[in-house]
């Protein structure tokens, strides 16, 4: 993020604009991703992200790809605006006279923006990969029978469905499942993406003091949204699997990230740890491109404009 001012309700519409276009735009990714990590042995269904849009289009529809997108597009806007508004806020209170960030002021800053990010994240995605993954279980069902089991229904929940179910079976905390993982995952994310992105950007700028072009900002995001996404593979594969809820028969639970890593290394080998990784890269890079630029252009400053003042 650059350090110039920007009023925090610009904040919060850059970043809800950048989320809602970024989703749109990436979601089919994100699903495969979603569906390939929770594959197990024994049931697996699909080969590659190619192989799993494609049965994705052929048995659920073009709109298949898109299950879960409501409950992405309801809370990114916050989730992004979050993020985007708590880095540059952790920035300026980090900042002396304007200086330049130290390495190490910069990665606390993404450290707080990641910790503030998870009080929306944990709930979108626990719905969001219930919702994703409901094609995988149905397909299953159909094809590998005896790997299904009895828990997958015929017909999937929708958003409010799951979310009355949880409040009334576990309270708030039932949205919250995995809370530990997402902080394991958006926190280090946000310490390597954030500061990555400003030196990647400062290299780009007109002069000591211009500002970068949106070209710039476009490709540093990319680089370190998928530098970022990658290196933290890992934990996402242990925060899908312990948010899914609903399993077939001869697939894992498990009661923890120590129980899942265990687990994982043991019955599918350390690689399995890699899996959606180019997925998620692919998902990130675009997301936090557009989310940079739409920053910088000012979209937020512009909107704001037409808003009549206080006092006139």
């Amino acid at each position: 993020m650059a350090d110039k001012q920007i009023s925090l309700p610009a904040k919060l519409i850059n970043g809800g604009i950048a989320g809602l276009i970024g989703v749109t735009c990436v979601f089919p990714i994100d699903l495969a991703k979603t569906r390939l990590q929770n594959q197990q042995n024994g049931s697996r269904l699909y080969s590659s992200m190619s192989d799993c849009l494609i049965k994705t289009i052929r048995s659920e529809g073009y709109f298949g790809m898109y299950r879960g997108a409501a409950v992405n597009l309801t809370l990114v806007t916050p989730e992004k605006a979050i993020k985007l508004a708590a880095n540059d806020f952790f920035r300026h209170h980090l900042s002396k006279d304007g200086q330049k960030l130290t390495l190490l002021k910069e990665m606390l800053a993404g450290c707080g923006a990641g910790t503030c990010q998870v009080i929306v994240t944990t709930p979108m995605e626990m719905l969001k990969i219930q919702l994703q993954d409901a094609g995988r279980l149905e397909a299953q069902r159909k094809l590998m029978p005896e790997a299904a089991g009895k828990s997958v229904g015929a017909k999937s929940p929708t958003a409010m469905q799951l979310t009355r179910d949880l409040l009334r079976s576990k309270g708030i905390a039932g949205l919250y499942k995995g809370l530990g993982a997402t902080l394991l995952r958006d926190v280090p994310f946000s310490v390597i993406y954030f500061p990555l992105f400003a030196n990647l950007n400062d290299l780009g700028k007109r002069g000591a003091e211009g500002p970068a072009p949106f070209y710039v900002s476009f490709i540093s995001g990319c680089i370190a949204g998928s530098t970022a996404a990658v290196a933290v593979n890992p934990v996402d594969v242990i925060k899908t699997r312990l948010q899914s809820l609903t399993r077939g028969s001869e697939e894992d639970t498990y009661s923890g990230v120590t129980d899942c890593i265990r687990k994982i290394l043991q019955r599918e080998g350390p690689t399995a740890f890699l899996k959606g990784a180019y997925c998620r890269a692919l998902v990130i890079a675009p997301l936090f491109g557009i989310a940079q630029v739409v920053y910088f252009l000012g979209v937020g400053e512009f909107i704001l404009s037409f808003l009549p003042k206080r006092g006139n």
